[in-house]
């Protein structure tokens, strides 16, 4: 098992590999969380794992209840986050009740959320079970629910006590959900890390095959990757803007589509156009501009999806939480493994990038 350090306003440790559920109790204990907690989840998820967690809780002294949700972003809402304030008050939960998400990247956010506002706070401990949750959304405190169609657009800022990533919940993905994970996988090789890029363009294979050992290795190197961000800049006001690499137009995509491309596959498409934006501007090569289609294709992500609105995925872009002054802020990509935040974009460059995707 790997442990990454997170050392934020209040710093707290990753615990990374293969089992972590079935030792979930002794660490709960270890890190002076209390004996009562409260799971969580969605449908999907408890059928899949919620029995072996609630297990693993109650044979070792942890009295637990399980709340479970539909399915889908459209429960990441402020009238759900109300029925589960509820639910907590019926339980009669204290402030030192744990709150346990156990989930992607939406049970984190609104479970996050709700443990965030809930009596002021609550102690919150991620449990991602996709490899999405894993990389990135259970890591750096951000939690937020929608508000109609725009994403993410009330939250706060709120620091888990724990994350327990449990490496064999990844072996229950379905083959769409392990490619989500995969593009911010791949983002993270972008911006930061060019050895891990050339680790994913040499083992995807594997990887797609959910070998152990590899992706314990990637997802603690991209947790690695996000706790050094993190602990720079944990209200995201300069460095951490990076880790949006992709996301100013993916975010757009998602809202354009109703949520109907998944995040990673909007990712994805916006990781291409910010690559597209940089060739444009002479900042970054045309070799490593096929170097990212390339590895995208590979993981089994669309590069291009016809029908998609442009103007409409401009417009969206407008209600980005990085548009400052009206300009929008873009993270392009200078070479494999670094990049900058640049509001600059002239328009005109900006439409051609859109052009290659749709």
């Amino acid at each position: 098992m790997r442990i990454v350090q997170v050392n934020t306003g209040n710093s707290y440790r990753i615990y990374i590999g293969s089992g972590v559920i079935e030792r979930i109790s002794e660490i709960l204990k270890e890190n002076d969380l209390s004996s009562r907690a409260v799971v969580i989840t969605n449908e999907v998820v408890a059928n899949l794992h919620g029995r072996y967690l609630m297990e693993s809780l109650n044979k070792n002294g942890i009295w637990a209840e399980m709340l479970t949700v539909p399915d889908g972003e459209s429960q990441k809402s402020l009238h759900m986050a109300a029925k589960l304030y509820g639910h907590l008050s019926r339980l009669k939960a204290e402030r030192s009740t744990d709150v346990l998400a156990l989930g992607g990247g939406v049970i984190g956010d609104l479970a996050g959320f709700v443990a965030a506002t809930y009596m002021r706070g609550l102690p919150l401990v991620h449990i991602p079970t996709t490899l999405l949750a894993q990389v990135d959304s259970s890591i750096g405190g951000k939690v937020a629910v929608n508000h109609g169609s725009l994403k993410n657009m009330i939250g706060t800022f709120y620091q888990p006590r724990l994350v327990l990533t449990d490496i064999s919940l990844l072996k229950s993905l379905a083959d769409q959900e392990m490619k989500n994970g995969l593009a911010e996988v791949i983002k993270y090789g972008i911006i930061r890390d060019s050895e891990l890029f050339q680790i994913l363009e040499n083992n995807l294979d594997k990887i797609r095959a959910y070998d152990q050992a590899i992706l314990e290795e990637i997802v603690a190197r991209c947790a690695s990757i996000k706790a050094e961000i993190v602990q720079s800049d944990e209200r995201d006001t300069g460095l951490r803007n990076i880790l949006n690499f992709g996301h100013t137009t993916g975010h757009a995509i998602e809202t354009v589509t109703r949520f109907k491309i998944s995040h990673g596959q909007a990712i994805a498409l916006g990781m291409i156009v910010a690559a597209e934006i940089a060739r444009e501007m002479d900042l970054l090569s045309e070799g490593q501009v096929s170097r990212i289609i390339s590895l995208t294709e590979k993981a089994g992500l669309a590069t291009r999806i016809s029908g998609l609105n442009r103007a409409n995925i401009l417009r969206a872009m407008k209600h980005d939480k990085k548009v400052t002054s009206g300009k929008i802020r873009f993270i392009l990509p200078i070479a494999i493994g670094e990049v900058i935040i640049n509001d600059q974009v002239d328009r005109r460059i900006l439409k051609k990038a859109l052009e290659v995707i749709s």
